[in-house]
Formats: C-alpha cells, structure tokens, sequence
C-alpha cells in the first residue's frame, strides 16, 4: 500500500479539457475519439468540456476535423445511425474539438497547448504515445503551468519493457503527478461483464462459498484475436503477446477473479485485494517455465475462408524474429482459498475465433449416480466479454425419452434484456471514470510493479533458452503443445470440451 494518500484529486468546478496526446493516432481516432462521441451522444459530457488532439501534424483545426471526420467517424457508424438527426449530434460533437500541433520533445512547442487550454478548471492529459515519451511530456506541461492540483494524467499500456524500465517510468511521472492523479488504464476492467463479475462473487450468497478450491477444479483465461500485427508489427516484434496481454490484460482478470472481498468499494480496498493476488502468483522456477508454459509464432493459415501470411511474412516484422504472438501458461495462486487449483492463461493472434472469456469449471462431485451416463460434463461458469458480453452456468439435464441420458444445458444471466440501460463501451466508461475521480478500475502503481516481478523471470528464462516459438497456423486454437499442458491434469480447452 502506497503510504500517501490516494483520495482521488480533487474535483474542479468549471471547464474541463482532455487533451489527447496523439490525437491522429490509430488509439484516437479508432478508440478514443468514438468513445468520447458516444458520451457526447448520451449527454455524459458537460456542456463545457473541451477534447484537444495533439500531434507532430502541421495542421489547424480545420485539418484536424477533416482527418476525424474521414477515419473516426466510421467507428461510430452505428451511433449514428441509430441516433436521431445522427449526423447533426456529430457536427455537434465537432464543435467541442481543437487541435494543437506540439513537438513534444519541445517545451517551447507547448505554447500553442496553453493558448488553447489556459481557460480549463480542470485538465486529463491521455498519453497515447510510447511509454518513451511519458515523462517528457509530463515534464513539459508542468514547465509550461499546465499540472495543478486538480490536473489527471492517464498513461497507456505497455507501461515499460521491464520491471527495471516500468520504475523508471512511474518515479519520473510521480515527480509531477501524485498518484492519486494517475490513471494507468486497462480497457479490460472497463467491461461491462468484468464489473458485473465482482457484483457476480460477492453480491450473491449462491456463488461465494463455492468459489474456492476444492469446490473450483480450474480456471481458464481466453483472449483470442483472429487479426494480425498489421501496422503495428514494428511495435509488436519489440513486445510480443506476454508483454503486450498476459502482463496486463490476463493478470488483471486473475485478479478480479481471484481476489477476496474487499472491506468497501474505495478504490485502494479493492486494488488492494488485487495486490494481494498478484504478490501471491507462486514464482516459476527454470523447471516450471519449460514445463508449464508455451510460446507460439503463427505461420500462414486461413480464417474464415480467407488465406493470411505467417508473422514472418508481415511488413516491419525481421525473417528470423522469435516474437512470441501466442502465449499459454500455468498459473498457481499460494493462498488458502485457492491452493491447487491451476490457472490457465492463454493469448494470441490469427487465432480461430475473437474471443474473450473466462471459464470457471467446478470440481466432480464426491459420488454420483451418473457416473456412467454419456455426455456427463463438469458445471462450468462461462463469462464472456467478447464479442458478446454475457455470463452462463453451464448445467447438466436429462434428455428427453427414456433412459437417463445427460446433456449439458445453459442457465443464461441475460444482461442485455434484463437492463433497459444502454451498455457503453469499455473506454467511454473509463474515460467518464477519469472525468469523475474514480479510481477503482485503474492500475495503481504496486500492482504494476507486482505483475512484472511475476512476469519478468519468465521472459528472462525464455530468452535464456534460445528456443523458437513453436509453429501455429493462423486460423487455429495455438501450437499442439498448449492443449497437452491441459491434458497433462485430464483438462481440455473449453472449445475442445
């Protein structure tokens, strides 16, 4: 627990500006712009705040709006339709938005920003550059007078490459914001289903004394995208998937999952529970790296009917990387609540479907007089955040006719009929989040640090052993040898259950 107070900011009456630094990126304009019009379209934006994309661009805002209107709007293309006079709510949204063009290695490049931000009673900066450029950027706009006490910084992920560099990064960034005006962001914990989920354990006598080993037998982690590197090869082959999803994304859903429950919803009580999570991940030794974690690479496959190249093969990407795009591992938690009972994390890329889920599966019972019916399957609690959100109990029933034939059958929790409310997306919530002084579903700064510390010693011993990834074609479920980890304690993947 950090020993300052982290009582969030304080809030400011009067105008509000976020400033998006890297306004024209491809974050902005496919995220956060849409984001930010979604809370425009539903009112959750005060009349008075302002949006201002920074950029390196030699444009005006006219520019400025001409590029958004071109590569923003289609990601709000169903805002828009469904909203009434659609088109008239965007030029509406435009109004808000300026552009500053800032060098950002350049303090003096800033005065344009405190020209058009001098006005603000309170100001969120969104870093949505390299983690290389966090500091300097915060450096310059607190030479310039733009950091005051009211003042929120929030700092995108990777937040550095290592445990040593994720440091360096929060001491330079604390020299002008406390941390109570950070924000490290996980659009992940903006999920709806991820917030429901906390609502799920602890709001409902059913499920808690359940949740605990040996009542749980596993506990799956899903992130799968079927999409490349595409532009962001450069990047990526720097990154790799255990830096780049397992380090923040997976641990953060370990932790939701995994946490006790915190004495109130105060920001610090939960984050916590949460630290308690992570600094409880047995470490790997060498022995548990080789045995219980896999690394893939895709090579060419199809999707969906249509061939794509192998990583290899992607623009920006070197022909002989050893960038991982897949990860799968085992996890244990040493605490009594879930003392063996694996974790199951796994992530990558051109994989066969877009899924985000979690899989609770719940342990045999002591004796069953079913034990010889075809089709029995362990209960299993099935969360998934994309792209549906929607959580289902997975049952056993008997079929219809003679005989005591199972199948299994879902208990559906219809979040999308049982709420009228409209479900916004993970980082309009987040931003609304930043605007109002929430803390509660943003990283804080231990929490990151504990992630690495689990993490790093395994990218170590992986670069260590000079062994490639293993090979996976695009359009399937990751290399062989993630499906033996699970065979190896009688488990199956849920999509091969």
């Amino acid at each position: 627990m950090p020993a300052e107070n982290n009582t969030p900011a304080p809030l400011a009456k009067g105008p509000l500006d976020i400033v998006i630094f890297g306004g024209a990126g491809d974050l902005a304009f496919r995220k956060l712009i849409p984001a930010l019009f979604n809370a425009h379209l539903h009112n959750r934006l005060d009349t008075d705040t302002r949006i201002i994309g920074v950029g390196r661009q030699d444009w005006d805002r006219t520019a400025y709006l001409a590029f958004l209107d071109e590569k923003a709007k289609p990601f709000v293309a169903k805002s828009l339709a469904d909203a009434p006079q659609g088109d008239a709510q965007w030029t509406g949204f435009l109004e808000r938005l300026d552009f500053a063009s800032v060098d950002v290695t350049n303090p003096q490049a800033y005065q344009s920003l405190v020209t058009l931000s001098k006005t603000a009673s309170l100001r969120v900066f969104y870093l949505a550059t390299a983690p290389n450029l966090f500091t300097q950027i915060c450096a310059n706009l607190t030479q310039v007078g733009l950091v005051d006490a009211h003042a929120r910084v929030v700092l995108e992920k990777p937040l550095g490459h290592d445990l040593a560099s994720a440091k360096a990064i929060n001491d330079e960034v604390a020299k002008y914001f406390s941390e109570r005006q950070i924000y490290r962001i996980d659009h992940y914990l903006g999920k709806e289903t991820v917030q429901n989920l906390m609502v799920l354990r602890f709001g409902n006598a059913i499920l808690e004394p359940l949740w605990r080993g040996p009542s749980i037998r596993s506990v799956q982690i899903t992130v799968a995208e079927t999409v490349g590197v595409g532009s962001r090869a450069g990047f990526y082959d720097q990154t790799g998937a255990m830096r780049d999803m397992v380090q923040n994304h997976l641990l953060q859903l370990l932790c939701i999952v995994a946490m006790e429950p915190p004495i109130s919803l105060d920001p610090d009580d939960v984050r916590d529970e949460k630290l308690k999570v992570l600094r409880s991940l047995r470490p790997m030794t060498a022995l548990d790296i080789k045995r219980d974690t896999v690394r893939g690479q895709y090579q060419s496959g199809t999707i969906d009917g249509k061939p794509e190249p192998g990583y290899l093969s992607e623009d920006n990407v070197p022909k002989n990387s050893r960038t991982e795009t897949f990860v799968s591992l085992k996890a244990n938690i040493n605490n009594a609540r879930w003392a063996n009972v694996p974790f199951y994390l796994r992530t990558g890329k051109r994989m066969q479907a877009r899924r985000s889920e979690i899989i609770i599966e719940f342990d045999d019972l002591p004796f069953s007089i079913f034990s010889g019916a075809a089709n029995s399957q362990p209960n299993r609690l099935v969360i998934s955040l994309q792209p549906e959100e929607s959580i289902q109990l997975q049952m056993m029933a008997k079929e219809p006719g003679s005989g005591m034939n199972l199948r299994p059958v879902n208990l559906n929790l219809d979040l999308q009929s049982a709420f009228s409310e409209r479900r916004a997306e993970a980082y309009e919530r987040l931003l609304i989040d930043v605007t109002k002084g929430r803390l509660t579903h943003f990283m804080r700064r231990d929490e990151l640090e504990a992630a690495w510390v689990w993490v790093e010693p395994i990218l170590n011993e992986w670069a260590a052993s000079g062994e490639a990834p293993k090979n996976y074609h695009a359009g399937t479920w990751g290399p062989a040898a993630s499906s033996a980890l699970m065979a190896r304690a009688n488990l199956t993947w849920h999509e091969e259950s």
